[in-house]
């Protein structure tokens, strides 16, 4: 290997090592976010409320858009993400209303 390329395999294993971290970060994050929309799924079986409220769903859509924009990450991807997200939600919250 030469120097350049030994330079550039220390630089890459960086990377490599901040991107293990981040995507830790953000399977914990995703189910932090999930306990609390199973709890939300639950308090709205109990009360007959519907699983889906489109109106917060769309501002939550829009919210996470301009935060993408902020964080210069590609919005589209931002509002796929989230939409997956919120969908996952929606199945969840569906589920817990029959159980019950």
């Amino acid at each position: 290997m030469t120097p350049d390329q030994e330079k550039a395999a220390e630089i890459l294993k960086g990377h490599r090592e901040s991107i293990d971290r981040l995507d830790s970060i953000l399977v914990y994050t995703l189910g932090e976010r999930f306990k609390h929309t199973q709890a939300v799924g639950k308090l709205k079986a109990e009360h007959d409320l519907p699983a889906s409220d489109p109106a917060r769903e769309e501002k939550q859509i829009k919210r996470l858009e301009e935060l993408a924009i902020k964080a210069d990450l590609d919005p589209e991807f931002a509002k796929k993400f989230l939409t997956f997200i919120i969908s996952e939600v929606i199945r969840h919250h569906e589920k817990i209303k029959n159980e019950g």
